[in-house]
């Protein structure tokens, strides 16, 4: 349980780096004031242009890939029995630390970069597989919300297939307990986008569109 606790820490620690807020900083503003009121990857897209989109989408999964090596520098060679669930439990709390910062009265983001961030430094075969997934959508539907929640559920899938392959290595109780803890990430990430499912259901969700620093309405 302990190993799990220093997990979550470390991982919540680096996910108090809020970059798209360092970038309205910058800007002499708060960005949760403007747009969505998120301080994440698509509103700094939407608010500041492209340059701060992608500035915000590096800073935020570099900060997860950070955590999950910081873990693996930490624990290697004494739980490399269960080395991809402390990973997990990294993630997780850097998500968390994303999305509900201490630092900014727990006003963050959605942690979808810094959940693209644990994907890349947990499994490539589920960052190509939710990358593949994202950009279909992407393309066809212009609605980052429902590119990011299909990609989420892809890669919970994703990670129960290549688990129940024997991916990771691990015993059934600690495989099942990674899981749960996917389970959980990825209901929050819904949890987090529930007003974009209200207007995605509505046809009222705002389109992004790579070409333009402006939206669309759907």
């Amino acid at each position: 349980m302990t190993e799990r606790l220093i997990s979550i820490l470390i991982g919540y620690m680096f996910g108090l780096f809020q970059t798209s807020y360092i970038i309205g900083k910058m800007h002499k503003t708060d960005i949760r004031e403007h747009g969505s009121g998120n301080a994440g990857t698509t509103n700094a897209l939407r608010t500041f242009g492209k340059k701060a989109g992608a500035m915000t989408l590096l800073g935020d999964c570099l900060k997860c890939v950070l955590a999950i090596v910081v873990v693996r520098l930490i624990f290697a060679g004494r739980e490399t029995e269960m080395m991809p669930l402390l990973c997990i439990y990294a993630a997780a709390g850097c998500i968390l630390g994303h999305n509900f910062p201490i630092t900014l009265g727990f006003r963050g983001g959605k942690g979808i970069a810094a959940s693209v961030g644990f994907l890349i430094a947990f499994d490539w075969r589920m960052f190509v597989i939710c990358a593949v997934v994202f950009f279909a959508l992407f393309f066809t539907t212009h609605y980052v919300s429902l590119c990011s929640l299909t990609s989420y559920l892809s890669a919970l899938i994703a990670m129960i297939v290549f688990g129940e392959a024997g991916g990771y290595g691990m015993d059934r109780i600690h495989t099942t307990e990674m899981y749960l803890v996917m389970t959980a990430l990825t209901v929050l990430a819904f949890w987090r986008h529930r007003a974009n499912i209200v207007r995605l259901s509505k046809g009222t969700e705002s389109k992004v569109f790579l070409s333009k620093s402006k939206t669309k309405k759907g």
